[in-house]
């Protein structure tokens, strides 16, 4: 399945929950899209239909294709630890995760095309990889380039409203930040039930 290209605040709408595009058009047309949306009652859904559901609401978000959040959640699972609560970890630790996070850029899908034109660098290194997996202590800036300095602190002044989460640090006036630790888990996607996404894929 490609990337999802189409109309941002239908997801919004088909999941009944903020995902992408504007929160304000979900509060305008809280309906489900399409004809019919105004007189569709959500009715009752099986599991695999809820599990599906919770599924494809993380994986847009993310927005990955099918083939890589399956591979991440794959990892999680061979790794120590909570499988539905490492899987986010290793959603919310990837590069274009972390520059959305930290305000350098407006939406996830612009942080990562941010991370692919090679303005980031971590450690003193190039890494123009928008799946890179940042560890605890890793240092993150923006390339030391008039353009790219331009971008990131224009994109900080319009998101100055939203707070940088707890494990990561990061000085505006420097456009240099620090991955302080692992983040825990309420401070992470809060509208996912990490646990029916875990079920869903133990059926296959």
């Amino acid at each position: 399945m490609a990337r999802y290209t189409g109309p941002t605040t239908r997801l919004s709408r088909r999941f009944n929950q903020h995902i992408l595009g504007s929160a304000k058009a979900l509060e305008r047309r809280s309906y489900p899209p399409g004809q019919h949306g105004p007189r569709l009652r959500r009715s009752k859904q099986s599991e695999y239909a809820i599990g599906l559901n919770e599924k494809q609401k993380l994986r847009y978000t993310y927005g990955l294709l099918e083939r890589q959040f399956r591979r991440l959640f794959e990892k999680a699972k061979n790794e120590r630890g909570i499988t539905g609560e490492r899987f986010l970890q290793l959603l919310e630790t990837r590069l274009d995760s972390v520059v959305y996070l930290l305000g350098i850029a407006k939406s996830r899908a612009a942080a990562r095309q941010f991370v692919n034109h090679g303005h980031i660098r971590v450690n003193g290194h190039k890494v123009d990889i928008a799946s890179y997996a940042v560890q605890a202590g890793d240092e993150i800036e923006v390339r030391n380039a008039p353009a790219s300095r331009q971008l990131a602190t224009r994109n900080l002044e319009e998101n100055r409203m939203r707070n940088v989460p707890g494990w990561l640090t990061m000085d505006s006036e420097t456009l240099k930040a620090k991955v302080a630790r692992l983040p825990n888990r309420d401070e992470m996607e809060p509208g996912i039930n990490e646990q029916i996404i875990v079920e869903f894929y133990s059926r296959f």
